[in-house]
């Protein structure tokens, strides 16, 4: 199998986003998010992202088929929820980049899209005057009940790609969980590093 990975801007992220959603839909499903996806929100998310200036999406794909996408937009295009805890520690909004979402499915991992990823999206943020790079991660307790036998968290991989957790730098977000009734609320650490 030959994974081709490549980075879509402007007018071609539009192609690209159904199946963006349908990916997030898919793979956020599993732990850690577990996360009861809505195709109308994805549409409605997704279309406010694609309309940032300089955004990115990093597209792997199986021949024609997408199988897995990064994104990476400029901080200060993100709604100001994303912002504001950044701003508190101390980042200038106009020169961070935020790494959203990075959905792969399952048969694809440990080929190096990962990294593949990460060198797109840095290399726009770069290219974007960024200084820095952050992303955020889903809290989730040690013993939590939805936990699989054996999961790694990324956290190992973030790490050797120069990323640090922010200590008591975090988000508040609502998403309705699988098996949940309504939106819950969801404590997300953030990670950063120099570009």
């Amino acid at each position: 199998m030959t994974i081709k990975v490549a980075p879509v801007t402007g007018a071609g992220l539009a192609d690209v986003i159904p199946a963006l959603a349908r990916l997030r839909i898919a793979v956020f499903r599993d732990f850690p998010y577990i996360y009861d996806g809505d195709a109308a929100y994805e549409a409605s998310y997704l279309a406010d992202f694609a309309a940032a200036a300089g955004a990115v999406v990093v597209v792997a794909r199986d021949g024609t088929d997408i199988v897995g996408a990064a994104t990476a937009a400029p901080l200060a295009a993100q709604d100001a929820a994303w912002q504001e805890p950044l701003a508190a520690a101390g980042f200038d909004i106009a020169r961070t980049f935020y790494f959203g979402e990075s959905v792969l499915l399952g048969g694809y991992r440990g080929q190096g899209v990962g990294h593949a990823f990460f060198d797109h999206r840095e290399a726009q943020a770069r290219a974007h005057g960024a200084s820095h790079a952050a992303f955020c991660s889903v809290i989730r307790a040690a013993d939590h009940p939805e936990r699989p036998a054996g999961y790694r968290p990324l956290d190992a991989f973030w790490r050797g790609r120069g990323y640090a957790p922010l200590e008591d730098v975090t988000a508040w977000f609502d998403w309705k969980t699988v098996g949940g009734t309504g939106e819950e609320r969801h404590q997300l650490q953030y990670w950063t590093r120099a570009l």
